[in-house]
């Protein structure tokens, strides 16, 4: 077979993939969404049923021998950047794939289907006992696929691979204990500070309606396509992203709390600028997706932070919530922005401040290793997580919904995606401190002209998709590799500012 026609047969199956994958997505957002409590066995099963066919596409002898056919130099040397960066990145997924037995990948979909479920149950009822088993099934499943895999550096490593390629363990001890010295210090001077911001006026009800008004009105301001996505509900915001015509995001109101769901919405408006704004060329290949979770976490945690809760952000758009809580909010703009960004220990991950957000992501990291490297079993994790958090933050979870139960990532298998968000933060800076010589941002916000912010990062970013790697993207944009020494500068400006230190 020719090369022109390996190439297009690959891209024929290629495609195929990319589109199971989409029907996926929407099946798994239905369930997330609002699918009714009965159908989720079968919608389960479902679920594993297609996943099993995908799989076993991207698995198949033909899919093999067209990569090995198109990695042969001859073959490397007619391709074009976007053919080259597919056979790339689908060989590595091959290879992984491969050592998995299709039956043994459709049982590990099913049960992480029902366990996501069921979390929200046991969640809701403060259940871990009910959950444990869950849990239990799939950390066994995981520990047989890093044995199928082969074990790279640590057992941990392994894992860390499928969200942050070339991430190792050796790595992110190095970088979060580096972060850990520089802003213990500094939330230790934060809370001795004698200049607490008030947050009283915030501890009251605020309608639903009016939280989702003015959520809707932010992901216009920052260039959110509504005919390209949608806003919904779900107990842990997320994002799902099918293709850059249909990137939808979800939040989760609370009444006592006006800032939450906003922040979240944001928070998940970041994840879908990236998926929007990809390239049309990689449209329906398996490369129209970030390039890692890493890298996906940078953008959410931009706009989030380093734009939703900057001064210039609330100088432009408080008067427009406190439209829609007439007399509720009767303060001046200096002090909603305080206290948007007061620093305190607290349990909730996604609720808390920028600051001791990364102590949250390394109390999960460090469990995440004790339970692959060191054998620490399910029924164990309540205690440890409640150790750590007295250890890290100076308070114990009061149960387990606030505790161990609180994220839903575990329940889908997704270990090793935490550190991400941590690292998500590092990217952020080191990119907001590049652009801050390219475009006068504070200016902008203040403006609420935040289209040329999008702009730059979909030039610099979103476009590329899956197309770079990581690194290649950091060293590219900023010119150099990721250094934490950008969030550590960010952080010391911000809160010095804002405590008076």
């Amino acid at each position: 077979m020719t090369v022109e026609k390996s190439r297009e047969r690959f891209r024929e199956l290629d495609r195929t993939i990319k589109s199971y994958s989409e029907a996926l997505g929407v099946l798994y957002w239905d369930l997330r969404t609002g699918a009714p409590a009965k159908g989720v066995e079968s919608r389960s099963e479902a679920i594993g049923v297609l996943s099993a066919e995908m799989f076993r596409l991207s698995t198949s002898e033909e899919y093999g021998e067209l990569l090995q056919r198109l990695s042969q130099p001859d073959a490397q040397a007619e391709l074009g950047e976007i053919d080259l960066a597919l056979v790339r990145e689908s060989t590595k997924d091959f290879e992984r794939n491969r050592k998995i037995p299709a039956k043994l990948h459709q049982e590990y979909v099913v049960l992480t289907s029902q366990a996501e479920s069921f979390w929200e149950v046991a969640k809701e009822k403060n259940d871990y006992a009910g959950f444990q088993p869950y849990l239990e099934r799939i950390i066994t499943m995981t520990d047989d696929f890093i044995d199928r895999w082969g074990v790279q550096g640590t057992r941990y490593d392994t894992l860390l691979d499928q969200y942050e390629p070339g991430m190792t363990t050796e790595e992110l001890d190095r970088v979060f204990g580096g972060l850990r010295e520089e802003l213990v210090p500094l939330a230790s001077a934060i809370a001795a500070s004698p200049h607490q911001p008030e947050t009283g006026f915030l501890r009251q009800s605020f309608a639903k309606d009016a939280q989702k008004d003015f959520s809707l009105f932010i992901l216009n301001q920052m260039g959110y396509d509504f005919e390209a996505g949608r806003l919904d509900e779900s107990v842990h915001p997320f994002a799902t992203g099918l293709s850059p015509g249909d990137v939808r995001i979800t939040t989760r109101y609370l009444p006592e709390d006006v800032t939450s769901a906003l922040f979240g919405t944001i928070h998940e408006g970041g994840h879908a600028l990236y998926e929007q704004n990809i390239r049309k060329e990689l449209i329906g290949t398996s490369l129209s997706e970030g390039t890692s979770m890493g890298i996906h976490e940078s953008q959410s945690r931009f706009w989030e932070n380093m734009i939703g809760r900057s001064r210039p952000f609330w100088e432009r758009y408080y008067h427009e919530l406190q439209a829609r809580f007439p007399g509720q909010l009767n303060v001046p703009v200096e002090d909603f922005y305080r206290a948007t960004n007061v620093v305190q220990p607290s349990l909730i991950r996604i609720e808390a401040d920028e600051l001791t957000y990364n102590l949250h992501i390394i109390i999960r990291y460090e469990m995440e290793k004790a339970i692959f490297n060191d054998g620490v079993r399910a029924a164990e994790l309540p205690e440890l997580w409640n150790a750590k958090y007295k250890e890290y933050l100076g308070i114990t979870p009061p149960d387990n919904r606030e505790g161990v139960l609180q994220d839903v990532h575990w329940s889908g298998g997704a270990f090793g995606y935490f550190p991400s968000y941590a690292l998500g933060n590092m990217y952020a800076a080191q990119f907001a401190d590049t652009m801050q010589h390219h475009l006068p941002i504070q200016e902008l916000v203040t403006k609420g002209d935040l289209l040329p912010i999008k702009e730059w990062l979909t030039e610099q970013i979103y476009q590329y998709g899956k197309q770079q790697s990581p690194s290649e993207i950091i060293q590219r944009v900023t010119g150099k590799p990721l250094d934490s020494s950008h969030l550590v500068a960010y952080l010391k400006s911000k809160y010095a500012d804002i405590y008076r230190l």
